[in-house]
């Protein structure tokens, strides 16, 4: 049977300049917004649970195996 991925991405913090709220080799989990994207931000959820916009060259899309992906989907 094959799994069925969410549709949930991620992001790794490449750099976090004059932005506390990131850190850099933490992954992320991200939000589409279309709006954003075009000017160049990605919408980011912290750890409270809010989302946030941020620069995209301060995130890379990631990618997650299979059970990385299950762990993030269970705390975010």
């Amino acid at each position: 049977m094959k799994k069925t991925r969410t549709t949930k991405s991620f992001v790794l913090c490449i750099e976090n300049l004059e932005c506390e709220d990131l850190e850099k080799g933490k992954v992320y989990r991200s939000l589409p917004d279309a709006k954003a994207s075009r000017e160049g931000y990605v919408r980011v959820v912290d750890e409270s649970g809010e989302d946030y916009l941020y620069p995209e060259s301060y995130l890379v899309a990631i990618d997650l195996p299979d059970k990385a992906r299950e762990a993030m989907n269970a705390i975010s």
